[in-house]
């Protein structure tokens, strides 16, 4: 069985990886923060010293670190240093040109590189319910579904390289509007003197309910969703580069992102 590398063991990366050893799997692993390898410690996964050995030892390396500059770091040296035949599989989510660029330097290397961005948290990682939206050919999807299975319950491939972080930044563009409607809704519903819980629990049994407003409404108060409007943000900016002008976007920016500013402006507590 080939070795599987792992990198970026966040809240989110760590379970995956660990669904991976708890499968069977051989698995190596690198961490920028050397605390975060702590968890792994007494069982069968390795630990390499660097990007470069990890690439050299691995056949199939996923990345889940934040952002498209630690994706570009981090592939920088994965690339140079994996096997011909060998496969990168990125599941943090960015740009898609950014996934179109690194597919083009691993082919010039005889790699695979495909987009495979997952949705769900670290608690759907733990369960092995995340979804994972994939892109790339299909040759290389076919031969890591059997990888993504072990930490997701829904894998889809939705074309070529790109596809699936595009995929992921409408999903996320979406639950960034639906939060924003949440937000609305509540602040209407108190300027008219509806209970807030009746209210949250009358919507969430009716046919305004969404993912993001029972997100939203179990939150004790708006800055407590820092970290995700934060996320969001980036999210629905990089839909705007990704659709270039595209009149479609006007409706996620205008009603999200004042909301997610507004947010991220709250004073903590």
């Amino acid at each position: 069985m080939s070795m599987l590398g792992f990198i970026g063991l966040g809240s989110q990366g760590a379970p995956m990886a660990r669904r991976l050893v708890e499968a069977g799997y051989p698995v190596v692993l690198w961490a920028r923060r050397p605390e975060t390898l702590e968890a792994f410690a007494g069982t069968s996964a390795e630990i390499a010293s660097s990007i470069a050995e990890l690439g050299l030892r691995a056949g199939h390396v996923g990345v889940c670190v934040v952002d498209d500059a630690g994706v570009r770091r981090v592939c920088g040296e994965l690339i140079p240093a994996m096997r011909p035949g060998g496969r990168i599989a990125i599941h943090s989510t960015v740009h898609p040109r950014l996934c179109q660029e690194l597919a083009a330097q691993a082919a010039a290397r005889g790699l695979s590189l495909i987009d495979a961005p997952v949705s769900g948290g670290g608690g759907g990682a733990a369960a092995g319910t995340l979804t994972v939206m994939v892109g790339g050919d299909k040759q290389a999807v076919e031969a890591a579904d059997p990888i993504f299975r072990t930490f997701a319950s829904l894998v889809v491939h939705l074309g070529g390289v790109g596809a699936g972080q595009t995929a992921k930044l409408i999903n996320n563009a979406l639950m960034a509007a639906h939060t924003a409607l949440a937000y609305h809704a509540l602040a209407a519903g108190s300027a008219l003197n509806i209970d807030r819980g009746a209210l949250i629990e009358l919507v969430k049994a009716s046919s305004g309910r969404s993912y993001g407003f029972e997100v939203y409404a179990r939150l004790p108060n708006p800055s407590a969703f820092a970290h995700g409007a934060r996320l969001l943000a980036k999210d629905v900016r990089l839909l705007g580069e990704t659709l270039q002008g595209d009149g479609s976007y006007a409706a996620f920016r205008d009603l999200a992102m004042p909301v997610l500013e507004q947010i991220l402006n709250q004073p903590p507590g």
